[in-house]
């Protein structure tokens, strides 16, 4: 049983050595704990403060490309690594890595699929009674969206089995929490949560810079995200929206008439007409989009073959290349978007 235990970083050279310090190489029911840092385009010497930390597996980018494409980066290599278990974690050491054996215990009983990690936003010292507030109401938002019953949706610390890995497709270009936790559960992957501890803070967070800029974003994330897997739902909202306004205006207009003040509010008449013709069209574009999001299942299921596929055909050259040499310490191959380096354990 393999674990890679993978670290999106961006400029991260101060904070990273406590984060790996942190991370035990020794589990319970684990053969092998291998690190995986993901190297967002960081302009400070990352990657050369992993090496020296002994980290397995570096991912480069020459530029940044943000958080959710490093941690998609992390699971693609973290699977063709050969991982049996992925656990993501943030670079800035906020999260405990002492608490990685408990995070993956319902993987490894059979329980679970993903298992999020639970902050206990409330017990936050450094986190603002606002900042708590808006945890709270968008883990909410969260789980009504995705029918789950995760407590901390926006948690970077989790863990994913090899088959949930291979099911995921991120495709927001911010953040990865809340569209993987939707993702999985409009699949049906088994998603649980268990406490975790955090650490002291080290720096501001770099992905909140503007709450109105990460409130905004969130929500067309979530919004986007189902949308995709409830297509149809969205739209006969939207459109049954557009004809009860429609019917409104429209018995308004009936009211004045047999006021005898009919000729007043001809507008009515046009807007209600407007409104019936709008929310129409959008009903007929949820249905269009329902047959869509029928060929996107489709699609997505294609694409886990193909990954199986894929993985199944490289394992043999995977095991070859990854094997030590008696006279290498390093040895590095080119992937897709970055530099991934496989520096011997």
């Amino acid at each position: 049983m393999k674990l890679i235990v993978q670290i999106p970083c961006l400029n991260e050279a101060e904070t990273l050595p406590a984060t790996v310090r942190d991370i035990p190489r020794q589990i319970e029911g684990i053969d092998t704990v291998e690190l995986l840092v993901i190297d967002d385009g960081s302009s400070d010497n990352t990657a050369a403060v992993a090496r020296e930390l002994g980290v397995e597996h570096i991912v480069r980018f020459r530029s940044n490309r943000g958080l959710a494409a490093a941690f998609a980066a992390g699971l693609d290599a973290a699977l063709r690594l050969g991982a049996d278990i992925i656990v993501n974690t943030d670079g800035d050491n906020q999260y405990a890595g002492a608490d990685i054996p408990k995070l993956i215990a319902p993987i490894l009983a059979g329980q679970a699929d993903i298992v999020i990690g639970d902050r206990q936003v409330e017990t936050i010292v450094h986190f603002s009674p606002i900042k708590k507030r808006l945890q709270k109401w968008g883990s909410w938002v969260v789980r009504q969206a995705s029918n789950t019953e995760i407590p901390d949706t926006t948690s970077g610390f989790r863990a994913y089995s090899r088959e949930a890995a291979l099911r995921l497709n991120v495709v927001s270009d911010y953040t990865y929490t809340l569209e993987t936790i939707i993702q999985a559960g409009k699949q049906r992957l088994a998603l649980t949560h268990v406490p975790v501890r955090t650490n002291p803070k080290l720096r501001e967070s770099r992905l909140i810079r503007s709450l109105p800029a990460y409130l905004r974003r969130s929500a067309e994330t979530i919004v986007r995200i189902y949308a995709m897997y409830e297509p149809l739902r969205v739209f006969i909202v939207a459109g049954l929206i557009l004809l009860l306004g429609g019917f409104i205006l429209s018995f308004r207009y009936l009211y004045f008439v047999f006021q005898g003040e009919g000729k007043g509010h001809v507008q009515s008449v046009i807007i209600a007409a407007v409104l019936f013709i709008a929310g129409f069209q959008v009903i007929l574009s949820g249905l269009m989009a329902d047959l869509i999001a029928i060929n996107r299942r489709l699609s997505e299921d294609i694409l886990l073959r193909i990954k199986r596929l894929e993985l199944g055909e490289k394992q043999a050259a995977r095991n070859i290349f990854l094997r030590r040499t008696p006279d290498s310490h390093e040895t590095t191959s080119q992937q897709e978007g970055g530099t991934t380096s496989h520096a011997d354990s």
